[in-house]
């Protein structure tokens, strides 16, 4: 990792996460900034309820990194101008280097006093944004949907974040897509601005969701994203490569589904938002299968990315 480190000016993010017994956070970013027009590095580290923030000087980093971050977490992610360096390192202490060549990407020093930088932003041409009433037809968010903006931001990082350390192609199941806005917005970053060689394949009993899903994609020009009339309870489902399964609010039992098929198929990747609060408290009350198949998953997973809480205020 010196190596790297010692190229910091080519750095654009560095991620650590799951962390192992010594680790203090659940996840740690560090991103160039200036400050008093120095470079620095900012760390934002993420406890289970707050987020701490360290600046920390170009001389320092290697220091910092060794002190905070090295043999503390299982995944290290150096995202780089041209390449992308994962570190991963097993509960015995093993450490495993993978490296992949990126098109050339642009570090960006951020100022603490800029605004704010999404992976999405205002400007970008993202027209499902558009459609679902986020953006304005010139890019800019819609007054009182801001919110929502960074709600969908959230996402979109944490499926970046998940995803940071896998190379080649990726194959994704929606299940139970219904109208589709986040796996649109997914399919479009994973594609559009990551250039991942992507396919989604969406599930709904709605032949009319479906019709009209498959219509968008198509007015997208989004050649591998395509949704099918489907039973997902019974019915036979893609099966030959799946790197990850999606429930984006799901209705009824789709996302019992969805977690039941994820660990049957060993799915390397599950993006779970819950339905809503109440549903989900009157379920797992009357049968408590939900949240059994979710410790299930946890069991069997050291990779797993629920996304709770996410869908306050926002349902596609």
């Amino acid at each position: 990792m010196i190596k790297e480190l010692e190229q910091c000016k080519d750095i654009i993010k560095i991620v650590a996460s799951n962390p192992l017994k010594q680790g203090k956070y659940r996840k740690v970013v560090l991103r160039p900034v200036q400050l008093g027009g120095e470079p620095h590095f900012q760390a934002e580290m993420f406890s289970s309820t707050q987020v701490f923030h360290e600046n920390i000087a170009v001389n320092d980093l290697e220091k910092w990194v060794d002190v905070n971050i090295v043999g503390k977490y299982k995944q290290i992610c150096i995202v780089m101008k041209d390449k992308d360096v994962t570190y991963l390192t097993s509960e015995k202490g093993k450490t495993t280097r993978f490296e992949k060549t990126t098109p050339p990407k642009t570090p960006i020093a951020r100022s603490n006093n800029r605004q704010k930088k999404y992976i999405l932003n205002e400007g970008d041409d993202v027209p499902a944004m558009v459609d679902l009433g986020i953006f304005t037809k010139e890019g800019k968010v819609v007054v009182g949907m801001y919110d929502k903006f960074k709600q969908i931001n959230r996402f979109v990082e944490i499926v970046d974040d998940v995803l940071s350390a896998h190379s080649g192609k990726l194959t994704l199941l929606d299940f139970g897509c219904g109208k589709s806005y986040l796996t649109f917005i997914v399919y479009h970053y994973l594609v559009n601005v990551r250039n991942i060689d992507a396919r989604i394949i969406g599930y709904d009993l709605k032949a009319d969701v479906v019709a009209n899903c498959n219509a968008l994609a198509r007015k997208y020009g989004y050649e591998n994203l395509q949704f099918e009339v489907a039973d997902v309870s019974k019915d036979k489902l893609y099966d030959e490569h799946i790197d990850a399964v999606l429930s984006l609010h799901a209705c009824d039992t789709a996302t019992d589904y969805a977690l039941n098929f994820a660990i049957k198929h060993n799915v390397p990747y599950i993006f779970s938002v819950p339905w809503s609060a109440r549903d989900k408290q009157h379920r797992t009350q009357r049968s408590g299968r939900s949240r059994h198949l979710v410790e299930i998953w946890h069991c069997q997973r050291t990779r797993f990315c629920a996304v709770d809480g996410f869908h306050q205020g926002y349902a596609p």
